[in-house]
């Protein structure tokens, strides 16, 4: 595809004003690295704060078309609507909430996983705040559209801004700008206002770090990514560490660790499936899922620490025997670690940490061991129990 025909984010100009390598990604043009590079991206954002553009993403509104201003009425009737569509308990979730779940095929295949939000204030009741992958969000909006009907509108968001601030200085850089964020937990949402417009904040991201995504308008996008980066704790990163950051967090990225035919329990996700969804056994594929909980399990994603060179995606996983028992789906090195590190699929008696396996670079094997996950500590800022 051709640096013409690729999409671009409100601060697309910005990324190549700072000498950032620009890579095709989801269709979009992409900051790779900046001059930094990789490794020292990669270290600056454990420990301080690394800016990330991820307006590549799929972010949307479900807005209910008819309320009846019923606050917990409008919720329900919303979250209904997307819940036949996902396993997660969507008309649970409380005012500011977010959740992670799974978007599944008939079969219980991950379509994609994506983030769910309850905004706060009465007016935005009868609204969820939905952030889907790049490379799927057409194909994800189509679906709830058609799930939708007649009675809620989508409303997608992706023109404008969605910036990642990560990292343990991340509460301060932003809340610099947006002191409410310093005030929401792991997974929480809150509107703001800043120069003029509604900005949404959540406390997530996808590094294994504290930090947050701020959704703002393409007209205030570069203002606030500059306005950012004027704070010396920031730095901006690109795509490459973002993946390393990922694998060290043991997160699972679609498109490589996730597909159509992997499942939640394949996967290592049932914390997504809703308990109470699953005793009603009401989102597609719950069969499938019950009877991979009750030992019907073909294989799991594991983690896996390498000796020598890192194995890359694709490379074989074979076990004491050197039988072929698996593939890696994310590999890389890890510079928190300094050591190789991957993810793949392997079969559940060989899936225990400490187990000893092998993968194939090159042509040559070389030692694996199934190493609990994630490789390195989350450090999220929740709520005292």
């Amino acid at each position: 595809m051709s640096d013409q025909a690729l999409k671009t984010t409100p601060l697309t100009e910005a990324h190549r004003a700072s000498g950032a390598r620009m890579v095709e990604f989801a269709g979009y043009a992409m900051p790779v690295q900046y001059a930094d590079g990789v490794l020292r991206e990669h270290i600056w954002t454990r420990e301080h704060c690394g800016l990330f553009d991820v307006s590549h993403m799929g972010p949307a509104f479900l807005r209910l078309k008819a309320r009846s201003g019923d606050p917990k009425a409008d919720h329900a009737a919303v979250a209904k609507l997307l819940e036949p569509l996902v396993c997660g308990d969507i008309v649970g979730l409380k005012r500011g909430q977010q959740r992670y779940t799974l978007l599944l095929n008939e079969h219980g295949g991950i379509v994609d996983d994506l983030m769910v939000a309850r905004p706060r204030s009465d007016a935005d009741q009868g609204v969820l705040v939905i952030v889907v992958n790049a490379g799927t969000k057409d194909g994800d909006f189509a679906r709830i559209v058609a799930a939708a009907g007649d009675a809620a509108e989508l409303v997608r968001a992706d023109d404008r801004g969605l910036i990642a601030v990560q990292g343990p200085e991340a509460e301060a850089v932003a809340g610099a700008l947006i002191p409410a964020a310093a005030d929401l937990a792991f997974m929480e949402m809150t509107s703001a206002e800043l120069w003029g417009e509604t900005v949404l904040v959540s406390r997530s991201g996808y590094t294994g770090e504290d930090g947050f995504e701020i959704l703002v308008g393409a007209a205030n996008a570069r203002r606030l990514w500059d306005a950012l980066l004027a704070d010396r704790r920031a730095r901006p990163i690109g795509l490459g560490a973002r993946d390393s950051l990922r694998l060290e967090a043991g997160l699972p990225l679609y498109g490589h660790d996730l597909d159509e035919t992997v499942s939640p329990i394949e996967a290592d996700l049932g914390f997504a499936i809703s308990k109470k969804r699953l005793e009603r056994e009401d989102f597609r594929g719950a069969a499938r899922a019950i009877g991979e909980l009750a030992g019907r399990l073909e294989r799991r994603r594991v983690g896996l620490r390498v000796e020598g060179a890192p194995a890359r995606e694709g490379a074989e996983i074979v076990g004491p025997d050197g039988a072929v028992v698996g593939r890696v789906t994310s590999g890389g090195f890890s510079p928190t670690l300094s050591a190789p590190i991957a993810m793949g699929y392997v079969p559940p008696p060989l899936a225990e940490p400490g187990a000893e396996l092998g993968v194939v670079v090159r042509g040559r094997r070389q030692g694996a061991v199934v190493a609990p996950m994630p490789f390195v500590p989350h450090r999220y800022r929740r709520k005292p129990a």
